[in-house]
């Protein structure tokens, strides 16, 4: 049967809940001793299940996951509440107010009521405006001291992420790559720069120019119109699959990994390989 329950009645009930659990006499005893800091390990992790569940396709999953993520909102927003510093209304106000602002094409005057003007703009087009709008808030907000486009880059962001998006923030102020070909050629030189590095024997300059690569690549996937770290993700699958064919087809010959030649193992990897096909 079709619930009648509302979206603001879950929500309600969800932040309920929420005050139950961190209640000081009947609340639990691990939901009350969590603090903002001590929450974000959880956070990180419920955010990749998310992923996992939406590259999954299972939208039952998906339901679930999203749920655990919403309930870190719920939780921080509280905690917050209870430090004085601002509760679950707040932290939706200042996102409505926020994306009101940065879509201005759907949004005109700034407010809900002016939506459903027609507008001509391309995706393209939205996120290079929303970058200026962004850059001109970090202005604003500076108050006279001088900001970077790349200030709240957040720096706990995995590094292929942040990389995409240190990139992205220069790139929207005009400083990037004119076409593919320069980048491809970057790639070329920071490959004979660790070269040279290996050749010196230096592990530092070594990390450094292995550094420049990975940064390098990541600006190719951007440029390519792709996900470096989704990239990276499809990688490791195809690997993790075709590592676990040459298992199998190890234990079939009642052999290990470790006593096979280097010929064996890669006739069983193109096999694996040509399986995908």
């Amino acid at each position: 049967m079709q619930s009648s329950q509302t979206q603001a009645d879950a929500i309600s009930a969800l932040v309920t809940l929420m005050e139950n659990l961190r209640d000081p006499e009947h609340g639990c005893a691990w939901d009350r001793k969590q603090t903002l800091t001590s929450l974000t390990r959880h956070t990180l992790e419920e955010v990749y299940e998310v992923i996992d569940a939406i590259e999954q396709g299972n939208p039952e999953k998906i339901c679930d996951e999203l749920g655990d993520l919403l309930f870190q909102v719920v939780f921080y927003a509280r905690i917050a509440q209870e430090q004085g510093l601002f509760d679950l209304k707040d932290v939706a106000d200042a996102i409505t107010k926020k994306l009101l602002v940065r879509h201005p094409h759907i949004f005109p005057d700034g407010t809900l009521d002016s939506f459903g003007q027609p507008t001509l703009l391309t995706a393209q087009e939205v996120e290079r405006n929303w970058e200026k709008i962004k850059n001109a808030e970090r202005i604003r907000e500076g108050q006279g001291r001088q900001v970077s486009v790349l200030d709240d880059v957040a720096s706990a962001m995995p590094a292929l992420d942040r990389a995409a998006k240190l990139q992205k923030r220069a790139a929207s102020v005009g400083f990037d790559w004119a076409d593919l070909s320069g980048v491809i050629a970057k790639l070329d030189e920071e490959v004979m720069e660790l070269k040279q590095a290996v050749a010196a024997g230096s592990t530092l300059d070594q990390q450094h120019e292995l550094g420049d690569i990975l940064f390098t690549c990541v600006n190719l996937a951007r440029h390519l119109g792709l996900d470096a770290d989704a990239s990276l993700r499809d990688a490791n699958k195809r690997f993790e699959s075709r590592f676990k064919f040459i298992e199998q087809a190890a234990a079939k010959k009642d052999t290990t990994l470790t006593d096979c030649n280097s010929d064996v193992l890669e006739q069983w990897w193109q096999e694996a390989k040509h399986l995908e096909n």
